[in-house]
Protein backbone atom coordinates (compact mmCIF):
# COMPACT_ATOMS: atom_id res chain seq x y z
CA UNK A 1 0.00 0.00 0.00
CA UNK A 2 1.26 3.45 -0.95
CA UNK A 3 0.45 5.52 2.13
CA UNK A 4 1.10 8.86 0.47
CA UNK A 5 -1.12 7.97 -2.52
CA UNK A 6 -3.92 7.10 -0.11
CA UNK A 7 -3.40 10.35 1.79
CA UNK A 8 -3.46 12.26 -1.49
CA UNK A 9 -6.75 10.54 -2.40
CA UNK A 10 -8.36 11.97 0.75
CA UNK A 11 -6.88 15.46 0.48
CA UNK A 12 -3.93 14.98 2.85
CA UNK A 13 -1.03 14.96 0.38
CA UNK A 14 2.39 15.32 1.99
CA UNK A 15 0.92 15.16 5.51
CA UNK A 16 3.41 13.60 7.97
CA UNK A 17 2.06 10.51 9.73
CA UNK A 18 2.00 10.96 13.50
CA UNK A 19 0.52 8.65 16.10
CA UNK A 20 -1.55 11.41 17.64
CA UNK A 21 -5.25 11.96 18.15
CA UNK A 22 -5.07 15.13 16.05
CA UNK A 23 -3.77 13.16 13.06
CA UNK A 24 -6.29 10.35 13.58
CA UNK A 25 -9.18 12.81 13.80
CA UNK A 26 -8.12 14.60 10.64
CA UNK A 27 -7.69 11.29 8.82
CA UNK A 28 -11.23 10.20 9.71
CA UNK A 29 -12.71 13.58 8.79
CA UNK A 30 -10.97 13.73 5.42
CA UNK A 31 -11.93 10.14 4.66
CA UNK A 32 -15.66 10.62 5.19
CA UNK A 33 -15.64 13.87 3.18
CA UNK A 34 -13.82 12.43 0.15
CA UNK A 35 -14.54 8.69 -0.07
CA UNK A 36 -18.26 8.08 -0.61
CA UNK A 37 -20.41 5.40 0.91
CA UNK A 38 -21.89 3.51 -2.06
CA UNK A 39 -23.36 0.19 -3.18
CA UNK A 40 -23.00 0.60 -6.94
CA UNK A 41 -20.97 -2.54 -7.64
CA UNK A 42 -23.60 -4.58 -5.79
CA UNK A 43 -26.30 -3.13 -8.04
CA UNK A 44 -24.30 -4.13 -11.12
CA UNK A 45 -23.81 -7.65 -9.78
CA UNK A 46 -20.04 -7.23 -9.40
CA UNK A 47 -18.79 -9.42 -6.52
CA UNK A 48 -17.05 -7.42 -3.82
CA UNK A 49 -13.51 -8.26 -2.78
CA UNK A 50 -12.50 -7.40 0.78
CA UNK A 51 -8.82 -8.08 0.08
CA UNK A 52 -6.71 -5.10 1.16
CA UNK A 53 -5.05 -4.75 -2.26
CA UNK A 54 -8.43 -4.84 -4.03
CA UNK A 55 -9.84 -2.22 -1.66
CA UNK A 56 -6.84 0.03 -2.26
CA UNK A 57 -7.29 -0.34 -6.02
CA UNK A 58 -10.99 0.46 -5.83
CA UNK A 59 -10.75 3.45 -3.50
CA UNK A 60 -7.38 4.99 -4.37
CA UNK A 61 -6.60 3.92 -7.93
CA UNK A 62 -10.14 3.88 -9.34
CA UNK A 63 -11.44 6.71 -7.13
CA UNK A 64 -14.49 4.84 -5.93
CA UNK A 65 -16.08 4.30 -2.52
CA UNK A 66 -17.79 1.34 -0.91
CA UNK A 67 -19.88 0.25 2.05
CA UNK A 68 -18.88 -0.54 5.62
CA UNK A 69 -16.97 -3.77 5.02
CA UNK A 70 -14.96 -2.10 2.24
CA UNK A 71 -14.43 1.33 3.78
CA UNK A 72 -13.65 -0.04 7.22
CA UNK A 73 -11.35 -2.66 5.73
CA UNK A 74 -9.44 -0.08 3.72
CA UNK A 75 -9.05 2.21 6.74
CA UNK A 76 -7.92 -0.69 8.92
CA UNK A 77 -5.26 -1.69 6.38
CA UNK A 78 -4.09 1.91 6.02
CA UNK A 79 -3.78 2.46 9.76
CA UNK A 80 -1.86 -0.80 10.19
CA UNK A 81 0.50 0.22 7.39
CA UNK A 82 1.05 3.49 9.26
CA UNK A 83 2.03 1.59 12.39
CA UNK A 84 -1.15 2.00 14.45
CA UNK A 85 -2.44 -0.89 16.56
CA UNK A 86 -5.86 -1.76 15.12
CA UNK A 87 -8.51 -4.27 16.19
CA UNK A 88 -11.55 -5.12 14.08
CA UNK A 89 -14.95 -6.06 15.53
CA UNK A 90 -18.37 -7.03 14.17
CA UNK A 91 -21.34 -4.90 15.08
CA UNK A 92 -25.12 -4.99 15.06
CA UNK A 93 -26.58 -1.84 13.50
CA UNK A 94 -29.38 -0.94 15.91
CA UNK A 95 -30.53 2.45 14.64
CA UNK A 96 -34.25 2.41 13.76
CA UNK A 97 -34.46 -1.33 14.56
CA UNK A 98 -37.19 -2.81 16.74
CA UNK A 99 -35.64 -6.30 16.89
CA UNK A 100 -32.03 -7.35 17.36
CA UNK A 101 -30.53 -7.59 13.85
CA UNK A 102 -27.71 -9.76 12.49
CA UNK A 103 -24.13 -8.55 12.83
CA UNK A 104 -23.37 -6.77 9.57
CA UNK A 105 -21.21 -3.76 10.36
CA UNK A 106 -17.42 -3.46 10.67
CA UNK A 107 -16.05 -1.52 13.65
CA UNK A 108 -12.45 -0.29 13.83
CA UNK A 109 -10.77 0.22 17.23
CA UNK A 110 -7.46 2.12 17.16
CA UNK A 111 -4.91 2.61 19.92
CA UNK A 112 -3.55 6.15 20.05
CA UNK A 113 -1.69 8.03 22.78
CA UNK A 114 -2.42 5.29 25.29
CA UNK A 115 -6.18 5.20 24.67
CA UNK A 116 -8.58 3.28 22.42
CA UNK A 117 -10.79 5.03 19.89
CA UNK A 118 -13.51 3.90 17.50
CA UNK A 119 -12.95 5.34 14.02
CA UNK A 120 -16.08 5.27 11.86
CA UNK A 121 -15.90 5.80 8.08
CA UNK A 122 -18.43 3.23 6.86
CA UNK A 123 -21.89 4.70 7.48
CA UNK A 124 -23.86 6.75 4.96
CA UNK A 125 -26.21 8.27 7.54
CA UNK A 126 -25.22 10.79 10.19
CA UNK A 127 -22.47 9.11 12.17
CA UNK A 128 -19.54 10.08 14.40
CA UNK A 129 -17.26 12.40 12.47
CA UNK A 130 -14.29 12.14 14.80
CA UNK A 131 -12.77 9.16 16.67
CA UNK A 132 -14.74 8.35 19.82
CA UNK A 133 -12.97 7.34 23.01
CA UNK A 134 -13.96 3.79 23.94
CA UNK A 135 -14.87 4.56 27.53
CA UNK A 136 -18.16 3.95 29.24
CA UNK A 137 -20.63 6.67 30.14
CA UNK A 138 -18.91 9.86 29.04
CA UNK A 139 -20.76 12.19 26.68
CA UNK A 140 -18.66 12.99 23.62
CA UNK A 141 -19.68 16.02 21.60
CA UNK A 142 -18.28 16.91 18.19
CA UNK A 143 -19.57 18.95 15.28
CA UNK A 144 -23.05 19.33 16.72
CA UNK A 145 -23.48 15.64 17.54
CA UNK A 146 -23.34 13.81 20.87
CA UNK A 147 -22.53 10.17 21.57
CA UNK A 148 -21.71 7.86 24.47
CA UNK A 149 -20.84 4.20 25.01
CA UNK A 150 -22.69 1.98 27.49
CA UNK A 151 -21.86 -1.67 28.23
CA UNK A 152 -24.87 -3.99 28.24
CA UNK A 153 -24.97 -7.70 29.25
CA UNK A 154 -25.96 -9.19 25.89
CA UNK A 155 -25.04 -6.54 23.32
CA UNK A 156 -21.66 -5.61 24.79
CA UNK A 157 -20.50 -2.11 23.93
CA UNK A 158 -23.48 -0.06 22.75
CA UNK A 159 -23.00 3.27 21.02
CA UNK A 160 -25.81 5.71 21.76
CA UNK A 161 -26.53 8.97 19.96
CA UNK A 162 -28.41 11.88 21.53
CA UNK A 163 -31.30 13.16 19.42
CA UNK A 164 -33.73 15.82 20.61
CA UNK A 165 -32.63 15.22 24.18
CA UNK A 166 -33.18 11.45 24.01
CA UNK A 167 -30.48 8.76 23.98
CA UNK A 168 -31.02 6.18 21.24
CA UNK A 169 -29.08 3.04 20.38
CA UNK A 170 -26.91 3.33 17.29
CA UNK A 171 -24.89 0.11 17.08
CA UNK A 172 -23.35 -2.51 19.35
CA UNK A 173 -20.35 -4.82 19.33
CA UNK A 174 -18.57 -7.34 21.52
CA UNK A 175 -14.81 -7.56 21.85
CA UNK A 176 -14.16 -10.66 19.78
CA UNK A 177 -11.43 -9.73 17.33
CA UNK A 178 -12.36 -10.36 13.70
CA UNK A 179 -10.03 -11.28 10.86
CA UNK A 180 -10.53 -10.06 7.31
CA UNK A 181 -11.91 -13.47 6.36
CA UNK A 182 -14.66 -13.13 8.99
CA UNK A 183 -16.31 -10.33 7.00
CA UNK A 184 -16.74 -12.32 3.80
CA UNK A 185 -19.89 -14.16 4.90
CA UNK A 186 -21.81 -11.11 6.26
CA UNK A 187 -20.76 -9.12 3.22
CA UNK A 188 -22.13 -11.84 0.96
CA UNK A 189 -25.38 -11.70 2.96
CA UNK A 190 -25.57 -7.97 2.28
CA UNK A 191 -24.85 -8.48 -1.41
CA UNK A 192 -27.27 -11.35 -2.07
CA UNK A 193 -29.83 -12.05 0.67
CA UNK A 194 -33.45 -11.19 -0.26
CA UNK A 195 -33.87 -9.19 2.97
CA UNK A 196 -30.79 -7.07 2.37
CA UNK A 197 -31.43 -3.43 1.33
CA UNK A 198 -28.09 -3.12 -0.45
CA UNK A 199 -29.10 -4.65 -3.79
CA UNK A 200 -32.50 -2.94 -4.01
CA UNK A 201 -31.64 0.61 -5.11
CA UNK A 202 -28.89 3.21 -5.30
CA UNK A 203 -27.38 4.15 -1.93
CA UNK A 204 -24.67 6.81 -2.09
CA UNK A 205 -23.63 9.36 0.53
CA UNK A 206 -20.77 11.64 1.45
CA UNK A 207 -20.23 13.94 4.41
CA UNK A 208 -19.81 17.70 4.02
CA UNK A 209 -18.60 20.36 6.47
CA UNK A 210 -22.23 21.14 7.32
CA UNK A 211 -23.99 17.81 6.82
CA UNK A 212 -24.09 15.30 4.00
CA UNK A 213 -25.27 14.66 0.46
CA UNK A 214 -27.08 11.45 -0.40
CA UNK A 215 -28.80 9.59 -3.21
CA UNK A 216 -31.43 7.10 -2.09
CA UNK A 217 -33.08 5.35 -4.97
CA UNK A 218 -33.99 8.16 -7.35
CA UNK A 219 -33.97 10.98 -4.78
CA UNK A 220 -31.00 13.30 -4.28
CA UNK A 221 -30.94 14.93 -0.84
CA UNK A 222 -28.77 17.58 0.80
CA UNK A 223 -28.70 17.78 4.61
CA UNK A 224 -27.46 20.35 7.09
CA UNK A 225 -27.04 18.32 10.26
CA UNK A 226 -30.24 16.24 10.45
CA UNK A 227 -32.28 18.82 8.52
CA UNK A 228 -33.19 18.23 4.89
CA UNK A 229 -32.42 21.46 3.02
CA UNK A 230 -33.07 20.37 -0.57
CA UNK A 231 -34.27 17.37 -2.53
CA UNK A 232 -34.59 16.37 -6.17
CA UNK A 233 -37.10 13.58 -6.63
CA UNK A 234 -37.16 10.89 -9.30
CA UNK A 235 -33.99 11.98 -11.09
CA UNK A 236 -33.34 10.62 -14.58
CA UNK A 237 -30.49 8.27 -15.44
CA UNK A 238 -28.44 11.09 -16.93
CA UNK A 239 -29.03 13.34 -13.91
CA UNK A 240 -28.05 10.44 -11.65
CA UNK A 241 -24.79 9.94 -13.53
CA UNK A 242 -24.08 13.67 -13.42
CA UNK A 243 -24.67 13.83 -9.66
CA UNK A 244 -22.45 10.81 -9.10
CA UNK A 245 -19.67 12.45 -11.09
CA UNK A 246 -19.98 16.05 -9.84
CA UNK A 247 -20.98 15.54 -6.18
CA UNK A 248 -19.47 12.16 -5.31
CA UNK A 249 -16.57 11.91 -7.75
CA UNK A 250 -17.79 8.60 -9.20
CA UNK A 251 -17.93 7.58 -12.85
CA UNK A 252 -20.57 4.85 -13.06
CA UNK A 253 -23.21 3.43 -15.36
CA UNK A 254 -25.91 0.94 -14.54
CA UNK A 255 -24.96 -2.48 -15.91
Amino acid sequence: MDIQAYLSRIGMANTPVTHTYAFLARLQWQHICTVPYENLDILNGIPLSLDADALYDKIVTRHRGGYCFELGGALSALLKEMGFSVTNYMARFLKNETNIPVRRHRVIAVECEGKRYICEVGIGQNAPRVPLLLEEGIEQEAMGECYRFIREPFLGWVLYEKKEGEWRRYYSFTEEEQLDIDYIQPSFYCEKHPDSPFHQSVMVAIKTPTGRCAINGRDYKVFAGDSLVSMEENVSDERLYTLLREVFGIEWRRG
